[in-house]
């Protein structure tokens, strides 16, 4: 029964920013739990993530676009469906950070990461959940599909020098909990996911400061940073029949940061 709960046998899944970090874990973890995965990135030069599902004796798929580039996302969905896959599962996984203190924030650098952190996820979640509602509901997972969208703490805080970032995230947040009002009814749930302090690359600034990093270290109740790793479980069981009756919830991974 519990196999049963949790499998996504056959399915398959969209993911952006499976090239690294969080979204290379999760990738790996929906192929291991079954699924065939179509990834999203910049260039088909990184083949780590493909080379890894495929070892798990799952498809994998390539499709190039630049999430920053409106046109690009727009023609995503399209493209991947005119050559006959079906999309049952959408994870939302990339996201880009730029730092500057709020009196000088750039417009340029406010709208790059609004485009590839909330712009876009919206976009895919539009497209997504359109060709979802045509489907019957799958002998799986019991729903019409599913759309996992990671937000951030950010999503609740407001953060130090990423004004961006946290509109970006709030975004997230919200969009998820509008997608699902309308779709949950009709066979499609959409969650999100938050992370806490994960060691990733985004991160790096955080994790170089030394006096910052030990003040956050101390106040994680899990007496540690999260991994990338840590995140294949959490999607797993929103992609599937297990989380059958979780719509417009966002689940936050953070090692008991925001319960401190």
């Amino acid at each position: 029964m519990t196999d049963a709960l949790f499998s996504l046998k056959g399915e398959t899944v969209l993911i952006t920013g499976g090239t690294r970090g969080i979204g290379q874990s999760v990738a790996v973890g929906l192929a291991e739990a079954g699924a065939d995965i179509i990834l999203v990135q910049r260039s088909t030069a990184s083949t780590e993530t493909k080379t890894a599902i495929e070892a798990l004796g799952r498809k994998a798929h390539i499709y190039t676009a630049d999430l920053a580039n409106t046109e690009d996302v727009a023609g995503l969905v399209p493209k991947i469906l005119a050559d006959g896959h079906t999309i049952r599962i959408l994870v939302n996984c990339a996201g880009i950070q730029i730092r500057h203190a709020p009196e000088v924030f750039p417009d340029a650098d406010y709208r790059a990461v609004m485009g590839v952190n909330a712009d876009a996820v919206f976009t895919l979640c539009r497209d997504a959940g359109a060709h979802m509602l045509s489907l019957a509901p799958s002998e799986v997972t019991g729903r019409r599909g599913s759309i996992i969208n990671f937000a951030s703490l950010l999503s609740f805080q407001g953060g130090l020098n990423v004004p961006a970032y946290a509109a970006s995230k709030g975004a997230v947040t919200q969009m998820t909990k509008a997608f699902a009002n309308s779709w949950a009814g009709r066979g499609i749930n959409v969650n999100g996911v938050a992370p806490g302090y994960i060691a990733t690359d985004m991160n790096e600034a955080l994790i170089n400061d030394s006096e910052r990093a030990a003040s956050i270290s101390a106040r994680i109740p899990a007496e540690r940073w999260g991994e990338p790793d840590d995140f294949k479980g959490t999607t797993v069981f929103l992609a599937s029949r297990a989380s059958a009756y979780v719509s417009g919830h966002t689940l936050v991974v953070d090692g008991g940061w925001m319960g401190r």
